[in-house]
């Protein structure tokens, strides 16, 4: 049965966030506590048991009168919503128990996102220890989902680079546009993306003022990828996909290539129309108009996606842009966006912030 201490159609609801204190936790209290219909009840942290969430997070002074706490299921089953804001492999040990008390369930790691059982732990290097919940999860992109996710009780998040790849490659693959058997994905994020630890690569001086590739011969989030393009277009699909690591603190910049299928039928107006009809009436994807290219200072603490089209006729192939912050469209932002779903509300709710310039 669902918790019903709260009128969502009406009221507030209560809110759980477990890994309160990763970036994406602290992103979520962020927009959260700009949203009308949300009470952030719980916010847990091993850690930081008994400490005030101002005070480790002081740009959330005056927002949040709460103490972080150790997880409790009971507790966590008590609230409307629970987010899961933790590492991979974290998720699948809780999950059963907090839906079992009632709540929603939004996870922004990997465990509920790859329908093939053998082939996550394979990625992820662990045996999964809900697998019974994996069919019942609902992959949370809304521009795919946003049906099933109004009736979901588990909703999985996508990661951040899976979201601006296929955004900028589903309208191609849908109108059977492109070769989907040569597929190019060419991605830098932030270096926020990595998730908040102690790891010397991530520090300043190792980070600023150099690009690196990591991952080359295979990223985790490669069949996250593949699963949501294979479903667009149908059939399997062929993906190469390089992650960069830039020096700046958030924002993915993907450039994705696919040779057209039919050269001579195809156009740079053919292919901004597909993107143009695909993402009409989206509040969170942008299609840039003709000869505008997106950049993450654009987007920078949004929940939009800045995505441009373009065709180079010398080599028949369609080259796709897209841009996103990987804190909020990425992860937290998007998590918001479903939960605005499932709960019946206007979907931009607390996700109205235009981004941040300069």
């Amino acid at each position: 049965m669902r918790h019903e201490t709260h009128d969502a159609t009406l009221g507030m609801i209560t809110a759980g966030i477990v890994g309160a204190t990763g970036y994406t936790g602290v992103e979520l209290m962020r927009l959260l506590a700009g949203h009308a219909r949300v009470e952030v009840k719980l916010a847990t942290s091993r850690e930081l048991a008994g400490t005030a969430v101002a005070k480790h997070f002081p740009n959330l002074r005056g927002r949040f009168d709460l103490d972080f706490s150790a997880p409790d299921r009971a507790a966590l089953g008590g609230c409307d919503v629970v987010f899961f804001a933790t590492p991979h492999a974290v998720a699948m040990k809780s999950a059963a128990r907090v839906l079992a008390g009632g709540a929603r369930v939004i996870d922004l790691s990997a465990d509920f996102r790859i329908r093939d059982i053998g082939c996550w732990e394979q990625w992820y290097g662990t045996a999964h220890e809900c697998p019974e919940l994996v069919s019942e999860a609902v992959y949370g992109l809304p521009e795919t989902n946003r049906e099933r996710i109004r009736e979901a009780r588990l909703v999985a998040v996508p990661g951040c680079y899976p979201t601006a790849i296929q955004l900028a490659l589903l309208p191609l693959l849908e109108n059977r546009l492109v070769d989907e058997t040569r597929l190019i994905a060419d991605a830098k994020s932030g270096v926020s993306g990595a998730g908040r630890k102690a790891a010397a690569e991530y520090l300043l001086c190792e980070a600023s003022e150099s690009i690196s590739a990591y991952a080359v011969t295979g990223h985790r989030h490669h069949p996250e990828i593949v699963q949501g393009l294979e479903t667009a277009a149908g059939g399997p699909v062929n993906l190469t996909f390089v992650p960069h690591l830039t020096p700046m603190i958030r924002g993915i910049l993907a450039t994705c290539y696919a040779p057209a299928r039919d050269p001579g039928a195809c156009g740079a107006d053919l292919l901004r129309s597909a993107f143009e009809r695909r993402y009409a009436g989206e509040p969170f994807v942008q299609v840039l108009p003709r000869g505008e290219l997106p950049a993450t200072r654009e987007v920078r603490g949004s929940n939009v996606c800045e995505i441009a089209v373009h065709y180079n006729e010398s080599t028949s192939t369609a080259i796709v842009l897209a841009a996103e912050d990987n804190l909020v469209k990425g992860a937290a932002g998007q998590a918001v966006q479903c939960m605005n779903i499932a709960f019946g509300w206007n979907e931009s709710e607390g996700l109205e912030g235009i981004g941040l310039l300069p």
